[in-house]
């Protein structure tokens, strides 16, 4: 039974110049090299230059996914952008994105918040318009400058996080409805507001009518954080039929290499099939699986045909995962 899957054809990735090492990290706050990345595995990140904005890293990233797959700007029916730090509170970076990148006018182009879960959320959504027919080519991205609601001040979050950009374009296509089929093959997405007040900015609009910066209850969240992902990785698979240890990569969110390691372990892959790129780019939310996807695919890393879960949680709490082929 045939059926539309939404086919990855094109990809692209962005990071800012300024690179912050953990050496750095030690001359603003009491940290060093050895902590961070015993606790982390975070080496250095990207920081988003004065007056570089969340839609410039988009549009490097998004310059460079239509470049690979090799079309023009006007034949995109839909932008979604995943990302909890936009230009301005409105409107979103997506319309932004269309009108420099010279979009056909009146396309849909929509912001989409779910912090950490920003980009699997965004192609969810994404494939799910393609599925229906309400657009047949989408420019799917995950952005964030993350830096501008960090609080350089406290040592247990600062180190964390850094700023990035990543882009996939999607194409509709009629498949055969079976795991042979390239593309978009399950997802699922989750959330639980109970746990609402472990991870968030405190700032806001409503609230404060300030951005504010990052809180996190690092145990609350590392506690539910391995069990999300693992049931976001396990769901997906079992949605499409097959078994996880079936699958050539997991690409989860880089947060924490504990994290990663420790879902790994539970879906019982071996590290060679868990990618990790944390080191270099640390926790960009929305941005960290298409930037990680995107660095993978231009090394050679990731092949076309290879089977891939991307799983990720953050902020809500929110979490998911997608079945690929690419």
């Amino acid at each position: 039974m045939t059926c539309i899957r939404s086919e990855i054809i094109g990809h692209g990735h962005y990071q800012p110049a300024k690179v912050l090492t953990n050496n750095d990290m030690a001359k603003i706050v009491e940290t060093s090299d050895e902590w961070i990345t015993e606790r982390t595995g975070i080496k250095s990140r990207h920081i988003a230059a004065e007056g570089e904005l969340t839609s410039d890293l988009a549009m490097h990233a998004a310059e460079m996914a239509l470049k690979t797959a090799g079309i023009s700007a006007e034949e995109l029916d839909l932008i979604v952008v995943g990302t909890v730090t936009p230009d301005n509170t409105f409107p979103a970076v997506a319309t932004k994105i269309a009108a420099k990148l010279g979009c056909r006018h009146g396309i849909p182009a929509f912001d989409l918040s779910a912090a950490c879960s920003g980009f699997v959320y965004s192609l969810t959504m994404a494939d799910n318009m393609l599925r229906l027919g309400q657009a047949k080519t989408a420019l799917v991205i995950g952005a964030e400058t993350l830096s501008r609601v960090t609080d350089w001040t406290d040592r247990n979050t600062c180190v964390l996080f850094g700023d990035g950009a990543g882009a996939v374009v999607i194409r509709a296509y009629e498949g055969k409805g079976d795991t042979t089929d390239r593309g978009v093959l399950s997802t699922k997405i989750f959330s639980d507001g109970a746990q609402y007040d472990n991870l968030y900015c405190k700032g806001g609009v409503s609230s404060t009518q300030t951005a504010g910066f990052t809180f996190m209850n690092g145990k609350e969240v590392f506690k539910s954080a391995i069990g999300c992902l693992t049931q976001a990785a396990e769901t997906v698979a079992e949605q499409a039929g097959i078994k996880v240890t079936d699958i050539d990569w997991l690409l989860p969110h880089q947060a924490n290499i504990r994290i990663i390691e420790g879902v790994g372990k539970k879906l019982e892959l071996p590290e060679s099939k868990v990618i990790v790129t944390i080191d270099h780019q640390a926790n960009t939310s929305a941005a960290s699986i298409p930037l990680a996807l995107s660095e993978c695919l231009e090394s050679g890393k990731i092949k076309k045909g290879d089977l891939i879960i991307f799983n990720s949680m953050g902020a809500g709490f929110t979490w998911g995962g997608a079945l690929v082929r690419i």
